[in-house]
Parts: C-alpha cells; structure tokens; sequence
C-alpha cells in the first residue's frame, strides 16, 4: 500500500502530487488496469512471445 506522510508547512496540493508520484513508481494503476479482465495463461505467454518478438526485430542491425 503506497502512503505518505505530511510534512510540516507542506500544502495538500503537493501532498497529492508527492502521492501519485508513489503510486506511479509503485505500479499500482499499471496492475489494476492488468486485474481489469481475467487473461488465461496461455494468452499471457501469447503476449509474452509477441512482445519478445517484437523487441527482438528492433534489436535487429540493419544492413
């Protein structure tokens, strides 16, 4: 769970900014968009292969 804590002086605007900030490194929207719909094992290795694929064709020197 992401939390932070007031500072002394420190306004709620930047409370908020320093809280999404938290959120967004820990990943926390990024897994709840994942968790959105059920994806079966076989579509995440799918995913996975097409993703390295991928990775794999832009690594590629061209000539």
């Amino acid at each position: 769970m992401s939390q932070v804590i007031l500072q002394d002086g420190e306004s709620q605007e930047s409370l908020l900014n320093r809280f999404k900030k938290v959120v967004m490194r820990d990943g926390v929207l990024r897994e709840l968009k994942q968790r959105r719909y059920f994806v079966s094992k076989q579509e995440k290795a799918r995913a996975k292969a097409r993703k390295a694929a991928k990775r794999m064709r832009s690594r590629r020197p061209a000539g």
